[in-house]
Formats: C-alpha cells, structure tokens, sequence
C-alpha cells in the first residue's frame, strides 16, 4: 500500500458486507457487536448500500441482507483452483440429487478454506454461506478427510503444526498424537471422514472424502446434512458412495482442464 493509509469508510462498508452475508438476516445491534462501529454509522453505511441495491431492508424480520447484486462482485474473479472449477458441476448435481448442500474446500497452509459451496442451490442447507470459511484439519469432516489422505510426510509436517498449538504437557500432547493418528488410519480405512460431533453446530454434520489425483489430495469434497434426518449408518450408506464417485469424477474433470 505505500504511504498510503486504508480508507476508512471502505474499510467499513467491507466489514458490514461480510458480516451480512454470514447470515439471512442481521440487526444493526448485531452488525454493532460484530464490527464495534458507532449503530449511527451502521445505519447510515446500510441504507448507502441498500439505495446502491447491495443490501435490503427486511421489515418482518427486525434487519438487513444481502442482495442478489452482491454476486457481481465476484463475476471478475477466476482464480479458483482447476480442481475446484472442475468440481462446480459434479458438485451441483449432489445437491440436486441428494437436496443437501455440498462443498468444496482446499489446503490453505494449515486449514482447510471452502472454495465453492452449493448452500445457494439447496433448500435444506444448515448453513448460510460457507465459502471462504476456513476449516481445522483435526476436526472437521473436510480437514480430516485431507490429512487422513495426504502423502505420509505432508501428514507429518501437519500434524506437527496441530501439536504445537495443544495445550498439553509433552506427554499428554504425545498421547494426544498417538490417538490422532490411529483415527486418520480409520478414516483412511473407511474411505470418508466425519466432523468431530463436539463441534458446533452439533444439530448437523458433515460426511467427507478426498479428491485423488493419484496419491495427492488437491481437495476435498463434502456433504453437510441435519443429524436428525438420518442415523449415522443411514447417512452413511446414502452418501458415501455417491461422494467417492463425484470426487473420481472431479479427478478426471481436472484433468482435462490441464
């Protein structure tokens, strides 16, 4: 940026659109905890927004959301990975199939960061919006499903890095690590990973697998689904198999692209 100092007012318009698209609808007390700006200013930055025709003033429900028109903003961006423009397709025809939304997300130094979601195209999505979320790889479906797939050394360098964030002493984090491994080895047996059950939300979960490229992970795949529509054989047995197939699909679709 040179000697140049950020704009404020950019800056804060910024930090209002993203906190509107976490959710359906936001209050402006809500946009006020989230970003600490002054509510007089809030106000005055949404209706700014609303008469540019980003944002929508939602009486019935008490607050603010995005508009359609905030997807223009993006239209000139084309730096997703090949794997994940490969994947959009394979990826909306879960959702069609299944109803439920699907993901996918790649490594991103020492998370997983949501790439492309179908949230939008699914009526029974337990999120919002997902894309650009970044992941842990020790606990959530699609992080594990990366680390569990990943050469032996990308593993190790990995896991080192989780560790050092523990709070353990050097025995607990040692025993800590001998338990990690023995689930990655699970889910390399099984073929998919699930998100750690003790993650919010707890009302819904998600089933992952890895898109291969041979032996190397370019990404994973997942689908998120409400806990009580299914029991975990059920849920299992209904999307593992058409997730494996959608992620070789998404393989050989990069392919191509090369």
């Amino acid at each position: 940026m040179g000697s140049f100092l950020p704009v404020r007012s950019v800056e804060r318009v910024l930090a209002i659109l993203e906190q509107l698209n976490l959710n359906k609808v936001t209050a402006v007390r809500d946009l006020h905890h989230a970003t600490g700006l002054p509510k007089p200013t809030i106000v005055r930055l949404l209706q700014t927004l609303e008469k540019l025709g980003y944002v929508s003033n939602d009486m019935r429900h008490g607050g603010y959301q995005v508009t359609s028109k905030v997807t223009s903003l993006s239209s000139g961006f084309h730096g997703d990975p090949l794997v994940v423009e490969a994947g959009r397709a394979h990826a909306r025809m879960l959702t069609k199939q299944l109803i439920w939304p699907a993901t996918i997300a790649i490594l991103d130094a020492t998370h997983m960061i949501v790439r492309y979601s179908t949230i939008p195209d699914s009526p029974n999505s337990p999120f919002h919006a997902t894309v650009n979320m970044h992941l842990t790889l020790d606990r959530h479906a699609l992080g594990l499903a990366y680390l569990a797939f990943c050469s032996g050394e990308e593993q190790d360098l990995l896991i080192h890095s989780i560790m050092q964030g523990r709070d353990e002493t050097d025995s607990q984090v040692g025993e800590t690590e001998r338990v990690f491994r023995r689930d990655l080895q699970r889910i390399r047996q099984q073929g998919f990973a699930e998100r750690n059950p003790y993650m919010d939300p707890r009302s819904s979960n998600t089933i992952a697998v890895p898109i291969l490229d041979n032996d190397r992970v370019m990404g994973t795949l997942g689908i998120t689904f409400f806990r009580s529509a299914y029991t975990r054989q059920e849920a299992i047995t209904k999307f593992v198999g058409l997730l494996q197939n959608a992620a070789s699909e998404i393989a050989k679709s990069t392919q191509k692209l090369i």
